[in-house]
């Protein structure tokens, strides 16, 4: 009996979906045939989302839910099974906690990150990864920071909270390698995306430079010199999620324009 080309598609959940390196990584996604679930706090802009990726041929499934919530999820996690029966790839991807030096670090504040950051992700991927390891094929990839390779003194909270979750995902690596299922991250640089924007816009009225002359110096002090666009870090996260990608797990690749100093 030959199968459809709709049900021979995997199915990839992508969260933080509506903007930035969320949106260009599903439409990557799309295009590489998978069929997804997308979600973020705002309804409003998953349809638009969703409405975006109709010409690309696959299924689109939306659910609103925010990483900051302790539900969230239990929600996204059912709402994906529910659509599809099984996911095979799962992308963590949420928004970045306030900006702060780490003398700034309240214990609220840090309680709030790591929900963001690591336990939502962590819960996420609990719930999904059984399935997986059952079906002995998967792929977890994480959108992270280079701050979790080199610390940046503005962003204690992010660069805390991403920490923990790369750590998990290493010793997760380890432990699932065997059942054909794979977990990796990426560490963007400066890309193009509102939150970068964001971060200009903070450095600027801290310190008193106009947001041009902000953008432009960091900018100047990429390797690359320029800051990356959100395709190019989707198109890593597509290779991260695909069949070729199978002998590479419990790693975090930069997407930086050669920004990073250390060694991986």
């Amino acid at each position: 009996m030959s199968t459809s080309p709709a049900a021979q598609r995997k199915v990839a959940v992508v969260g933080g979906a509506t903007s930035g390196l969320g949106a260009a990584s599903a439409r990557a996604l799309a295009e590489a045939g998978h069929d997804l679930l997308l979600w973020s706090r705002d309804q409003a802009r998953l349809d638009a989302t969703a409405a975006d990726l109709a010409g690309t041929g696959v299924t689109v499934r939306t659910v609103a839910a925010d990483a900051a919530d302790p539900g969230a999820a239990a929600v996204v996690a059912e709402a994906a099974v529910e659509a599809y029966g099984r996911v095979d790839v799962l992308v963590l991807n949420a928004g970045g906690p306030p900006v702060a030096r780490a003398d700034e670090v309240t214990a609220e504040g840090l309680r709030a990150a790591f929900q963001l950051l690591a336990v939502t992700p962590v819960d996420l991927a609990n719930r999904l990864l059984p399935a997986m390891r059952e079906r002995g094929w998967g792929r977890v990839v994480s959108i992270m920071s280079s701050g979790v390779r080199e610390p940046i003194d503005t962003l204690a909270y992010s660069n805390a909270g991403r920490a923990a979750l790369a750590a998990w995902m290493k010793t997760l690596s380890r432990t699932i390698a065997g059942d054909g299922v794979t977990v990796n991250g990426v560490l963007p640089g400066r890309i193009a995306t509102p939150r970068v924007a964001s971060l200009d816009e903070a450095a600027a009225k801290r310190t008193g430079k106009p947001v041009e002359d902000v953008s432009r110096d960091s900018a100047a002090s990429i390797p690359a010199g320029r800051y990356g666009r959100p395709e190019e870090l989707a198109a890593v996260v597509a290779f991260l999620a695909s069949d070729a990608a199978s002998y590479v797990t419990g790693t975090t690749i930069a997407c930086d324009g050669g920004s990073l100093r250390s060694l991986p």
